[in-house]
């Protein structure tokens, strides 16, 4: 065995062992940040009844907007997702980083609402009267540069929605109609502070106790810190003060999020913190209210803001609820996909079917002629987030290629990307851990390490070590495993972390009646 080889093993035994600290109900009354280890970007939750309700970012990511139900705060799983897909043509193909920035959940009178914008698309909301049943999208405004909405009820019956703008230090306050489908005006500035707060976005807006709130992090998605606007009038002016910042602990950027109270008396702030390749990962910090400020996490240095903490008391929501992450593993043994998986376009019907007698899941040789099938621009990659900075994924694989080039298997996408991939060539079949870089103008793979197979049917691995270091296994009979390749670093894509999952391409101009069926997708 080769020396690198033994030192990646042993490093990911151990994280295995140390990655439990990451499960984040500790079992003794306490919890552990992270609470999701996950890319659950810019989050945002309501608590109703009690039930909470989080979203997040999907960018071009489809079903979007994943919505994630906890009854404790801390243990979460994925419930539904807010659309299937976006209703404009663009989106039939990956537009990297583009599709649904920094939703905005709330309810109101029976109903939720969900708000978001994309960066040249406009302005969309969704409502449902149930979060687990289909949500019905509506395209307010059609405009470009406009981020991050909110809206707010108010206590005379108008209604409101706040902004930011993209490349903006803006906040920009709406009137809206009262069913929330429509504005009612062009929108007046309520607040710019280019000093104290560049890079001002992702506004939640609340009242309380008389104040109108503006939660907004500033400073950039890395280095900022979260800032709190108030004022007695919804147009300002408002008063400024930043409640939470890095200060001396190692979370960096702890900002962008949403603000609960509950029948308890406490308040607590579910935020991200962005941890490359892994994306931005969820953090919950308890909220004092001082002076009618949300003083987050705790005053370490005694500077009158808060730094983040690793460990608290569980919230007091008045029962202890079973630990819960959100959903990885995949038997296939459903009617549809779990809801883990997202595509990374408009997904199509002939892209997969569900083999419910079988317990398996179908992907067609779908044509991706562009770039010689680069999966980078391949639309019909299922994927999941990276649900830890260590894991390994196992899928088994049995392969039926048609054409020559079909191709299908295991790959972890991001700016760079790599695969172990099942290929259909002249001579038979072949098996190849191939590495992509988005960076380079002809985006084609190269081929790190190749070995000829005379089966169908393949178990394939990805092992995720100390520092997002990867590498691939293979095996015939799901227990002895061989490596192939070289060892990789995991990279994150266009606004999110990592992804990992699973594929079948056709890269030529005809189509293809080849096919491949996954048993399972299991990770640990």
């Amino acid at each position: 065995m080769k020396k690198w080889t033994k030192i990646f093993i042993l490093q990911f035994v151990v994280g295995l062992v140390s990655a439990q600290q990451w499960i984040p109900d500790l079992g003794n009354g306490n919890f552990k940040n992270p609470i999701i280890y996950a890319d659950y970007s810019d989050p945002d939750l309501i608590k109703v009844g009690d039930d909470f309700y989080m979203v997040s970012s999907s960018f071009n990511c489809m079903p979007g907007i994943p919505i994630l139900h906890s009854m404790d705060l801390v243990n979460w799983e994925i419930i539904n997702h807010v659309y299937q897909k976006l209703p404009l043509e663009k989106y039939d193909k990956p537009v990297h980083g583009q599709g649904c920035w920094a939703p905005s959940i709330r309810y109101h009178k029976g109903k939720f609402y969900v708000y978001f914008c994309t960066p040249y698309d406009g302005l969309f909301m969704a409502t449902t009267d149930d979060p687990r049943n289909a949500w019905e999208l509506t395209h307010v405004v059609k405009t470009e540069l406009w981020e991050d909405p909110c809206p707010l009820w108010d206590d005379d019956g108008n209604a409101y929605l706040v902004r930011s703008q993209l490349c903006g230090n803006d906040l920009i306050l709406h009137k809206m109609s009262t069913d929330g489908k429509s504005l009612l005006d062009n929108g007046a500035l309520i607040y710019r502070d280019r000093e104290n707060d560049p890079t001002i976005e992702g506004p939640k807006f609340l009242k309380k106790n008389g104040y109108y709130y503006i939660l907004a992090p500033a400073g950039g998605v890395g280095p900022g810190w979260q800032t709190v606007l108030r004022s007695k009038n919804i147009y300002g002016p408002y008063e400024r003060k930043t409640v939470l910042h890095q200060g001396d602990t190692e979370i960096n950027g702890p900002h962008q999020g949403g603000l609960v109270d509950l029948e308890s008396g406490e308040s607590w702030f579910a935020h991200f913190q962005e941890l490359k390749p892994n994306g931005r990962i969820v953090h919950l910090n308890k909220v004092e209210w001082v002076d009618g400020w949300p003083m987050m996490g705790k005053d370490l240095n005694n500077d009158g803001i808060g730094e983040p903490l690793t460990t608290y008391n569980m919230p007091d929501v008045g029962k202890k609820y079973p630990v819960k992450i959100p959903q990885t593993t995949d038997e296939f043994n459903a009617k549809k996909i779990g809801l883990q998986w997202q595509w990374h376009a408009n997904p199509r019907d002939d892209w997969y079917s569900m083999r419910d007698s079988k317990g398996s899941l179908r992907l067609n040789a779908v044509q991706n002629i562009t770039k010689a099938g680069n999966l980078w621009y391949a639309p019909n990659l299922l994927l999941q987030k990276f649900p830890s900075p260590r894991f390994k994924a196992t899928t088994k694989l049995s392969f039926n290629g048609d054409l020559v080039g079909d191709k299908s298997g295991l790959v972890v996408m991001g700016r760079k990307w790599t695969a172990l991939q099942i290929v259909k060539t002249d001579d038979g079949l072949s098996l190849e851990m191939v590495k992509g870089d988005n960076d380079k103008c002809d985006g084609i793979a190269s081929v790190a390490e190749s070995v000829d197979i005379e089966t169908q049917t393949v178990y394939l691995r990805v092992v995720i070590g100390d520092d997002y270091l990867g590498k691939y296994q293979y095996s015939y009979d799901g227990k002895d495993y061989e490596e192939i390749g070289e060892g990789f670093r995991a990279k994150e894509g266009v606004w999110i972390g990592a992804k990992v999952g699973v594929f079948c391409v056709n890269p030529n101009i005809y189509e293809s009646a080849g096919y491949a069926v996954f048993d399972w997708f299991r990770v640990e």
